[in-house]
């Protein structure tokens, strides 16, 4: 279906919300957007009243459905593209892990040659390089084996395995050699300060020398306390950085995403999932960066017990945000698709509903169940 409406929907734009509307869909990009009741020629989807938002951007997801970036063959990636779209996440960073150098390239290689066998399959829009550039003092669940410490030709060489498409390094900024890659590759790249054992005043000088993001607010990171802010303090008090948190529950309190969302912002908050292969599966044994993974009661965990990655769904992460700061849809809507798509640098074509950009969308109920996702104009039904 190349051409059609959108009618009797909920509709939130970056300008406003309307209440009841339609928007025109034309070979994948929104044509026209408006109030009441559509009278133009194209084929109707009545969407009943429910609420229509942007597709969802994970921008920080290993794997799920049984698949793992890491896995590095194109089979993987394409049973996880096609599953993702039913939680509505139509785009995303499929995420590296701290692993041996040939691996992590196998990986990078296998994303950047990688074609899905349709449109109706949730894009790649690069990788999310987490680690080996961490502290191993704070590798949660990453491999301390394989911790390696960064430079400048380091990260080239990813690169050019991955043909360019690292958008996001994890990275711990005291490390020996953080300093001058950052300072060098920043205009290249995002990087974003994460399993680390920096105190406040490293993560400032990292952002004067140009980091950017923060990785899973409050896992890996330096605690808070009153004469010394840590990563929290800087995370949540610096305005020139965004901050992406896992919201299952698990993670964090829900009252410590709330903190972070009344420090942050609706316009400095993603929420990310970080799910690993256990995610839409059952219960049971998983394999993470190499590593034996219990899944038991929304929970993924090592046999340490330490935490590794979740099995979070991106709408039920915006629910659970809406739920634990209070907010309505109208307000937390963009911490799932807008935020990310700026930070990106990729919102003159997605992350909101407006004219001209993508029709990357997802209809959600009430409870933020996801009923219907469309990909570039294709509707997938959530059956």
């Amino acid at each position: 279906m190349n051409q059609y409406s959108l009618t009797n929907a909920v509709i939130y734009t970056e300008e406003e919300t309307i209440n009841s509307g339609f928007v025109e869909v034309k070979d994948g990009i929104i044509s026209k957007i408006g109030k009441g009741i559509y009278e133009g020629d194209l084929e109707q989807i009545d969407l009943k009243g429910h609420h229509l938002i942007p597709g969802f951007i994970d921008i920080h997801i290993h794997g799920g459905y049984g698949q793992d970036a890491m896995d590095a063959t194109p089979e993987s990636l394409n049973i996880l593209t096609k599953n993702l779209l039913s939680e509505g996440t139509t785009s995303f960073l499929a995420t590296t892990m701290t692993q041996s150098t040939e691996a992590v390239n196998k990986a990078l290689e296998n994303i950047a040659n990688f074609k899905p066998e349709d449109e109706q399959s949730a894009e790649i829009l690069g990788v999310h390089l987490e680690g080996p550039f961490i502290s191993e003092f704070k590798v949660g669940a990453q491999n301390p084996e394989f911790v390696a410490r960064p430079s400048v030709q380091k990260f080239k060489d990813f690169q050019k395995h991955a043909n360019n498409l690292i958008k996001i390094v994890t990275i711990a900024p005291e490390v020996d050699g953080a300093g001058e890659t950052i300072k060098t590759l920043c205009h290249d790249v995002i990087f974003s300060a994460g399993h680390t054992v920096s105190d406040f005043d490293g993560i400032e000088e990292a952002v004067d020398n140009g980091l950017k993001h923060i990785t899973h607010l409050y896992n890996a990171q330096t605690t808070f306390t009153h004469r010394e802010p840590g990563v929290f303090g800087a995370a949540l008090t610096d305005e020139r950085l965004t901050t992406e948190v896992i919201v299952d529950g698990v993670h964090s309190h829900p009252n410590a995403v709330k903190l972070a969302y009344l420090a942050k912002g609706n316009k400095n908050f993603c929420v990310i999932t970080d799910a690993m292969r256990a995610k839409g599966m059952q219960d049971g044994k998983y394999d993470l960066g190499g590593q034996d993974v219990i899944v038991k009661n929304n929970e993924a965990r090592l046999e340490s017990g330490s935490l590794a990655g979740s099995i979070l769904l991106m709408n039920q992460g915006l629910k659970n945000l809406m739920n634990f700061a209070g907010i309505s849809l109208e307000e937390a809507w963009r911490t799932t698709s807008l935020n990310q798509a700026i930070r990106l640098n990729v919102d003159d074509k997605i992350g909101s509903i407006k004219v001209g950009k993508k029709a990357d969308l997802v209809v959600v109920d009430s409870e933020i169940n996801v009923l219907t996702t469309i990909k570039n104009g294709y509707v997938i039904n959530n059956d």
